[in-house]
């Protein structure tokens, strides 16, 4: 398991692109954990570290199966944003219906 300081975190962005309704899960990073369902054609926008490794758990009838495991590295969402506008960044992203994690009430943006 890795132990990461804070600094380290990015923001990912995921898609199920399928039929089905996903669990994603990060478990590798030690006293952090995170797990969202995804349902069908939808995306999740999240912020977790450098080195965590997303779990892709695909429904079925009588459970759930391990599907893929992608570095979180790969999944690094860009926006065409300065890092200081990073509240614009939230605005925008919530606009177009992306759910950002840890969800939090969006600030005021003038």
């Amino acid at each position: 398991m890795s132990s990461l300081k804070p600094s380290y975190e990015i923001l990912c962005r995921y898609t199920n692109y399928t039929s089905q309704f996903q669990i994603i899960r990060i478990s590798n990073i030690s006293h952090w954990f995170f797990e969202r369902t995804v349902m069908p054609k939808n995306s999740i926008v999240f912020e977790t570290f450098q080195d965590a490794q997303l779990e892709i758990h695909t429904s079925q009838m009588m459970g759930s199966i391990l599907s893929d495991v992608i570095p979180c590295n790969q999944l690094i969402q860009t926006f065409d944003a300065p890092a200081e506008k990073s509240q614009l960044v939230k605005k925008s992203a919530w606009e177009k219906g992306f759910q950002l994690f840890p969800k939090q009430p969006l600030p005021e943006v003038s």
